[in-house]
């Protein structure tokens, strides 16, 4: 091992750890790969973890890359590829639905949790199933689009081999399946679709506003008053997913938060000033991973999941994000500083909710964790199973009262609540001090 550290070069690059299996253990990056390698052998590790991984490395390998940025994405690929034993896993099993548009000659929309490498065209994935089904009803109440699965290309279409249904007589579909449409018209629907799903849906309220303003002037005020419907649909899209006057265009925002076994981190997506995507997802920590490095992993992640070319990005913290033509803001006022705290919001609550169920799965764990904490706190041989807190109050040194309540395994125990009259307690006659009859109850019980 040594001999393979001191052969390294002193360029960026992606090291790997195996053991004795030749299983890949931990990946890592680094600017330098000599020092960073070098720095796991040449001292003992404070945190206990580290120190179980270098006893496990029985050999190393490496890539050598151009730049910073490479060693960052390469790891990424790596760690997802072979989940070794002691990096972070990334734990998202859940499926969130995304918006499809198809490849066709008359393209379909619809909602699925199945991507396909088809050619078709996906949005998402949504975290909620309100907002996505909120999305697409508006979409079908604005534009006639087909909801059927024929296959509509240009020789099915001369052949007659399909009749208009139910949606072509109810006004939602213009019957491409009989030619009543042409592919030039359905595709105008479809872009515009397409930029309201993306955020960008002020240019069509623009276009709305335009055509009903042309059509009153006109003295079509029927036609004026279909535009004027589609025109509100929008607005009131709008009024749901804009962030008020707000200057920020195409920007991520990202929050971060942990407890002693997990790290969560939030992505907020905006596009044209409009929150468009929220996502939420959990690392399981291994070793005592920096949260810079946690949240560099899953910026990685998490753009390349969306898809996001976006040149802003803003964080709590400083990190080494070494993406270029990207700009990494912590910002500390303004319309930005109010994106990260939503974020904020969003990842808070996202691990209270892995909390509640887990309590719910496991009722006793949430309450074994407390009294060992106490435990740590007041260095105690065993956790603290019952507690006792006595409560003593008098009205100018006389009809003095004391009160003990009962808490096993963390919980009140009710039935275990007393109250002394201090009288009673120690006789009518002898007004001892108030700790001496806390002492005195607390040993007799």
């Amino acid at each position: 091992m040594k001999e393979q550290v001191s052969a390294l070069p002193d360029k960026p690059g992606v090291y790997q750890y195996f053991n004795a299996s030749e299983e890949i253990i931990y990946v890592g990056k680094a600017k330098n790969l000599k020092k960073r390698v070098s720095s796991y052998f040449n001292k003992n590790h404070e945190q206990t973890k580290t120190n179980v991984l270098v006893k496990n490395i029985v050999s190393l390998r490496y890539i050598v890359v151009e730049t910073e940025e490479d060693a960052l994405l390469l790891e990424n690929n790596l760690i997802k590829q072979y989940q070794p034993r002691y990096n972070v896993l990334l734990k998202d099993g859940k499926t969130y639905p995304s918006i499809c548009i198809t490849n066709e000659t008359f393209p379909r929309i619809f909602k699925t949790r199945n991507i396909y490498k088809n050619g078709g065209q996906y949005f998402g994935p949504y975290s909620s199933n309100y907002t996505i089904n909120s999305l697409l009803e508006i979409i079908h109440d604005l534009f006639p689009i087909r909801i059927c699965k024929l296959a509509l290309t240009k020789e099915n279409i001369q052949a007659g081999k399909f009749k208009v249904c139910l949606q072509y007589h109810i006004h939602k579909c213009k019957g491409p399946c009989e030619g009543k449409e042409t592919e030039s018209e359905y595709k105008k629907n479809i872009e515009q679709i397409r930029q309201i799903i993306q955020g960008d849906a002020n240019e069509i309220s623009k276009v709305l506003l335009q055509q009903m303003q042309q059509l009153a002037a006109e003295y079509k005020f029927e036609e004026a008053h279909l535009i004027k419907l589609k025109y509100d649909l929008i607005e009131n899209y709008k009024s749901k997913s804009i962030i008020a006057n707000s200057v920020v265009e195409n920007t991520d925002v990202f929050a971060f938060d942990e407890d002693e076994n997990s790290a969560y981190v939030n992505i907020l997506r905006i596009s044209k000033g409009c929150i468009v995507q929220g996502y939420t997802i959990e690392y399981k920590k291994r070793m005592d991973e920096q949260k810079e490095d946690i949240l560099a992993m899953a910026i990685v992640e998490l753009r390349e999941r969306f898809q996001s070319n976006s040149k802003e990005i803003i964080v709590p913290f400083e990190i080494e994000y070494p993406i270029k033509n990207v700009s990494i803001v912590t910002p500390q006022r303004g319309d930005r500083k109010k994106l990260l705290e939503l974020s904020l919001q969003n990842v808070r609550q996202f691990k209270l909710d892995k909390l509640k169920q887990a309590e719910k799965l496991n009722p006793d764990q949430r309450s074994i964790q407390l009294l060992k904490s106490i435990q740590d706190i007041l260095h105690m041989d065993k956790p603290p199973m019952t507690i006792e807190c006595f409560d003593n109050s008098n009205i100018q040194g006389s009809d003095a009262v004391a009160a003990c309540v009962v808490f096993k395994k963390a919980k009140p125990s009710k039935k275990d609540y007393r109250k002394y009259n201090i009288k009673t307690v120690v006789g009518p006659d002898d007004y001892a001090s108030m700790k001496e009859v806390v002492r005195r109850r607390y040993t007799n019980a």
